[in-house]
């Protein structure tokens, strides 16, 4: 089932994040205050609304409590401090908050959101990528060629060894690493997982269901893994 997306705020980062999520065929609620930047993008998302998404029965009585992810896009401190803190109380699970610098990147991270984005680092297109695909954990831009992405194994990968998938000939990418959960005893005698990652995985390693693979490999190969 495709994912929901709810993006608040529409300056330059939010409209591109909205635009490209759109673009990937997701359900995308645009909001902002200014009637004008929500007509400008009626027309690409699935619904654009004039709203304050500071007034938590605006953002009730449009029922933004329901998608999957919000991005909070707003370039007002405050304005997405509370904001934040409101779709944390509406039980949106994943909040992606963009930050306009390091004080504000560590209050989004105190109140519970659950990704920052600093807009100089990245662009919004490629945040849209990675959240757009139920496979993808991460996605970091190394160059305009490669990235790295944290992923789900394929189910055709699973208990299978690397060498026997023949991942890198098949979908010319390269497992770095592999994060796995191992049986650990703490300190209380209590059996708990503990996660750890292998770095430069053999060919003989197998790739079980609960590991998240970290893969580099060019943009175009990364867009067709991501679709199976």
């Amino acid at each position: 089932m495709a994912k929901s997306f709810v993006v608040i705020g529409l300056g330059k980062f939010g409209i591109a994040v909205a635009k490209a999520l759109s673009e990937e065929k997701l359900e995308v609620i645009a909001i902002d205050r200014d009637e004008k930047m929500v007509n400008e993008i009626a027309d690409l998302v699935t619904e654009a609304v004039v709203l304050d998404a500071t007034d938590e029965k605006a953002l009730r009585s449009i029922e933004v409590q329901s998608v999957d992810v919000a991005i909070v896009a707003v370039g007002d401190i405050e304005e997405s401090i509370l904001i934040t803190l409101l779709l944390k109380e509406l039980g949106i699970k994943k909040i992606v908050a963009k930050a306009v610098g390091e004080e504000h990147k560590k209050v989004l991270e105190k109140i519970g959101a659950t990704k920052i984005i600093l807009p100089e680092q990245e662009v919004g297109q490629n945040l849209a990528r990675a959240l757009s695909s139920p496979r993808i954990f991460d996605h970091i831009e190394m160059s305009d060629k490669y990235s790295l992405v944290e992923i789900k194994p394929l189910s055709k990968w699973v208990n299978k060894t690397i060498r026997k998938a023949d991942i890198r000939n098949k979908y010319n990418i390269s497992i770095v690493g592999i994060k796995k959960k191992f049986p650990n005893i703490d300190e209380k005698g209590e059996l708990k997982e503990q996660e750890n990652i292998l770095i430069a995985p053999s060919a003989e390693t197998k790739i079980l269901k609960e590991d998240i693979l970290i893969i580099i490999g060019d943009k175009q190969s990364l867009e067709k893994l991501k679709n199976g």
